[in-house]
């Protein structure tokens, strides 16, 4: 396997934040951990492209394996995605069969799952010997080692749309285009997640997607999972400060907590909501994964840690402070007792209706424009290498990696509209 390759083609981590594929493995492991778990409700994209590639994705997971000298592969997925499981046990492949409680895809829940190693907190799996991909991303890696970019993304549609479908679209289309190729959102006044219902965020419908897009979940305005992303951190605490009965189930229920890592979200959200002014002690809400576990499913209040422990990681950020908790981590006897059942997440997220199938479609789309950002990944936005006028061919470089980031190719064939913090290419006719 090339390394190089991967690099040119620009392949970042489907999904998450967008670590740039090249740079993770460029290093030795004893495990290689493919996370097909989809936590997250609704989504249907590993399993289908398991199903549809699978003797390309276990190839690719093998030529990743020997490059990292990796002496186990592993992959971990839903034993309720019987299709997926039962076309890898064909192969022979390793497979680790996850029960169906959220977050199993979390990285860190996923790696002691399957392999039994907890990584420390603050740390990443290869501090315990492990490298961790999903299955679009070795996918992507596939089509690297063939010369391929990633011009496309998969992504599952559903919610309030006429035909919830999973595809794959060209990268930088809006959010609306994806939604009228599955017949139109089917209520008037919508709103969009970017992401799976627990762990997504709030999107513009003239919003591109991009290589880390997964889903697209259409809700009405005034769904509860809208309006909780819709509200002021300064109602946030207001309500914290009122409403909060001490109860502790945030903390107890919280998986990273249940892993023995020291984030006490309850406590966090005691001292923000009466006005501490000194956030020095409240560091441990780097440790926050942001699943959502506390707000969406442990507090009967309704109230949002997450939140609290979002802006908390922001101002740190400002601040320049660097996460100081570096502990190695023992789980928590009661962690098995405590795994949150999907089943009843989707009924607490009021996501009941929308809990069907949205099944593989060949899509077939001819874009007249994309809006491709140079910054779809951690680290710095790639630098353009294409200017206004200029005629790109799809797959062609159009911005170049600048430190640690990733190339961006553009995904039509056309002629470049403007360049800024994105790129707009319009088709060729």
């Amino acid at each position: 396997m090339e390394l190089a390759m991967v690099e040119q083609a620009g392949v970042v981590g489907a999904g998450g934040a967008g670590f740039p594929t090249h740079v993770k493995l460029n290093t030795k492991a004893e495990i290689l951990l493919i996370n097909a778990a989809e936590c997250e409700p609704l989504l249907a994209v590993d399993q289908q492209l398991i199903i549809r590639n699978t003797k390309r994705f276990v190839a690719t997971v093998n030529k990743v394996a020997r490059y990292l000298g990796a002496k186990q592969k592993i992959v971990a997925i839903k034993k309720k995605h019987k299709e997926a499981v039962a076309a890898l046990q064909k192969t022979k492949c390793q497979v680790h069969l996850l029960d169906n409680f959220y977050p199993a895809g979390d990285e860190q829940v996923t790696v002691l799952e399957a392999t039994g190693r907890t990584v420390p907190e603050g740390g990443i799996p290869l501090e315990v010997g492990v490298v961790v991909l999903n299955v679009e991303t070795v996918l992507n890696i596939a089509d690297a080692l063939e010369g391929i970019p990633v011009t496309q993304t998969t992504l599952t549609v559903t919610g309030e749309v006429a035909r919830p479908l999973t595809g794959t679209f060209p990268i930088g289309i809006t959010a609306s285009e994806v939604i009228d190729y599955c017949g139109g959102a089917t209520t008037a006044d919508y709103a969009l997640i970017d992401g799976g219902p627990a762990m997504g965020k709030l999107m513009d419908k003239t919003d591109p997607i991009t290589k880390t897009t997964k889903a697209l979940l259409v809700l009405p305005k005034d769904h509860p999972q809208i309006q909780l992303r819709q509200m002021p951190l300064r109602a946030i605490l207001r309500q914290a400060a009122s409403a909060c009965c001490q109860c502790q189930l945030c903390t107890e229920l919280c998986p990273r907590y249940l892993l023995g890592h020291s984030i006490d979200p309850a406590r966090i959200m005691r001292a923000m909501a009466h006005g501490t002014a000194d956030t020095s002690g409240l560091t441990s809400a780097m440790l926050c994964s942001e699943c959502g576990v506390c707000d969406l499913f442990a507090c009967p209040m309704g109230l949002s840690p997450r939140r609290v422990n979002q802006e908390l990681k922001a101002e740190f950020a400002r601040r320049g402070l660097k996460n100081p908790h570096r502990e190695e981590a023992q789980p928590r006897a009661s962690r098995s007792g405590r795994k949150v059942p999907t089943g009843r997440l989707v009924s607490r997220l009021a996501l009941a209706r929308y809990d069907r199938p949205a099944p593989w479609e060949d899509v077939s789309l001819s874009p007249l424009e994309v809006t491709i950002r140079l910054k779809q990944h951690i680290g710095k936005p790639a630098q353009p290498v294409v200017e206004v006028g200029e005629q790109v061919q799809r797959g062609q470089l159009i911005a170049k990696a600048d430190g640690l980031g990733a190339n961006v190719h553009a995904s039509i064939d056309g002629k470049v509209q403007s360049v800024d913090s994105a790129i707009v290419i319009r088709a060729a006719r």
